[in-house]
């Protein structure tokens, strides 16, 4: 009976050293701004919850990764991704790790569930191979939620915890990219005008938002998209001048953003106890790059195949920094830094809608409506 109650007193303490532990997770100048931080995404965002899938849509290879300290995680870049540079700027010490490989007290941090070529809509991305679309990523959260719930112990405490969390939900690329723009593939630009389709992209985008804040989530940032146009493999394929964007697919991409930004206006106004912000990915323009650093504009640092991903184990450019893309979709970490640093503090006002990140983790509900 002695050695028994030993036994059991052991696995107490052994349980109550993982959740302290999981708290000292902090950087040195102090806690984190909120418990925890959920992101939910594609590839501008997977951190490797690709990694296992049958799909072409991964990135576990160099050069992906040759600026990231744990090298080719499997992030579609060459070091951090916006979101990284969140984490740290909201005082995390670590980034949000991938739901693939996410278990035990640091899920009670926030877990990050993007996946590489996904969207709103489950078939899109789906000729890539498999990837996890917004409706299974919240089948993920689920699951996560229910392993807090078993860790903290208590439903009413781990609810009061998701309602202080900030969740990261940038969706919407991939159903342009690889599905709106891909008519050999997918039907949806012959039965939608740009318009409609995104009319219907945010209307379902908007159940899937409203399932998070229903399962507890109350501080939202919501992305809008970047100029999809201005991409270096939608020049390549669709453009008949190197140095121009693609007209339509950014006119498509506006479409979106307003329909998101009236969402964003409906969800603030009907939801008064939860805050939602619009960050305004095509309005961050670096009015002068080269004062910036950058000096190659329309093209990606990697030799790339044909999907415009890197061709594996090749040499990248030198240069990094003076890349705004790494491949011919995604950003380099010297972009993702400064779309973070304007995300967290908004340089002008129209960068972040109503307020900033920084002003959203330190928000008292209770004042949200005043704002």
């Amino acid at each position: 009976m002695m050695m028994k109650m030993m036994g059991e007193i052991k696995q107490r303490w052994v349980v109550i050293f993982l959740l302290v532990a999981a708290c000292k997770l902090q950087w040195a100048h102090g806690e984190p701004q909120v418990p925890c931080f959920f992101i939910f995404g594609d590839s501008l965002a997977d951190p490797g919850n690709n990694n296992m899938l049958p799909t072409g849509a991964k990135t576990n290879y160099p050069p992906y990764g040759v600026d990231y300290p744990q090298g080719a995680t499997g992030r579609f870049s060459n070091g951090k991704y916006a979101v990284d540079v969140l984490a740290e700027k909201l005082s995390f010490d670590h980034h949000i790790p991938p739901y693939a490989t996410a278990s035990g007290p640091i899920l009670l941090q926030g877990v990050n569930y993007a996946s590489g070529s996904a969207g709103i809509r489950d078939e899109t991305g789906s000729h890539l191979g498999e990837n996890i679309p917004m409706n299974k990523q919240l089948q993920h959260h689920q699951l996560t939620i229910s392993r807090m719930a078993g860790i903290i112990g208590d439903n009413k405490t781990t609810q009061t915890r998701l309602n202080q969390c900030l969740y990261y939900v940038g969706m919407g690329s991939n159903d342009y990219l690889n599905n709106y723009f891909l008519p050999e593939r997918y039907p949806t630009s012959k039965s939608f005008t740009p318009q409609a389709y995104a009319q219907a992209l945010v209307a379902q985008y908007s159940e899937q938002i409203m399932t998070l804040y229903k399962n507890g989530a109350r501080k939202f940032i919501l992305p809008g998209l970047g100029n999809i146009g201005c991409v270096p493999q939608a020049i390549r394929l669709y453009s008949t001048n190197a140095t121009v964007c693609v007209v339509d697919m950014n006119k498509a991409i506006n479409f979106f953003n307003n329909e998101l930004v009236a969402l964003v206006d409906r969800f603030n106004k009907n939801l008064t106890d939860g805050k939602f912000v619009y960050v305004n990915s095509t309005g961050m323009i670096i009015q002068d790059p080269i004062a910036a650093g950058f000096r190659y504009f329309y093209q990606g640092c990697c030799e790339v195949t044909e999907n415009g991903q890197c061709v594996p184990q090749s040499k990248p450019c030198a240069t990094r920094s003076e890349y705004i893309f790494w491949d011919n979709f995604h950003p380099t970490e010297s972009m993702n830094v400064i779309t973070a640093t304007r995300t967290y503090i908004a340089e002008a006002r129209s960068d972040c809608y109503p307020i900033d990140v920084r002003s959203l983790a330190l928000l008292d509900l209770a004042t949200a409506k005043a704002i």
